[in-house]
């Protein structure tokens, strides 16, 4: 089978119900890890908006499909920035793309309008929600040789 790559856009969009962890009553300062196998991006700090963020942000991941471990899971770890004390662990949610990932390789495109998500804690509580859209779009692989400073890499040296 032949390893078909492609871009998936995240549009990260708004979180709500997000628990205040902080023990001295002061408001959470929530920001966004979205990782998805080996890649990590990470969305801007939200200050003052409390437990009802809003971003509105995209992030660009490369896929490739099939992958090597069968894995095709995008995790969105949300974070409280802390400023003199390593940064609070909110919960997380976990968005499995791989039937979604098919519909775009099949379709040219797949499209998931922004949509809910469930955040959950490290005690697989429910803590709040967590709103995404998400793009899948296949790129066409190339057969050409790279080129480096005019050679073309034959593999000698």
């Amino acid at each position: 089978m032949t390893t078909i790559f492609g871009i998936l856009e995240v549009n990260l969009v708004n979180a709500r119900g997000l628990k205040n962890n902080e023990f001295w009553g002061g408001g959470i300062d929530p920001y966004v890890l979205l990782q998805y196998r080996g890649q990590e991006r990470k969305s801007t700090t939200v200050r003052g908006q409390g437990s009802k963020p809003e971003w509105n942000e995209k992030f660009t991941f490369k896929i490739e499909y099939p992958s090597v471990d069968g894995q095709y899971k995008l995790i969105l770890k949300l974070m409280d920035h802390d400023t003199f004390s390593s940064d609070d662990y909110l919960g997380e949610a976990t968005i499995y793309l791989k039937e979604f990932i098919e519909v775009g390789l099949e379709n040219g495109r797949a499209e998931i309008h922004p949509k809910k998500y469930s955040v959950v804690g490290s005690d697989q509580c429910y803590c709040g929600e967590i709103q995404v859209g998400i793009t899948f779009t296949p790129k066409e692989a190339t057969h050409d040789d790279e080129e480096y400073g005019g050679w073309k890499d034959s593999g000698y040296c």
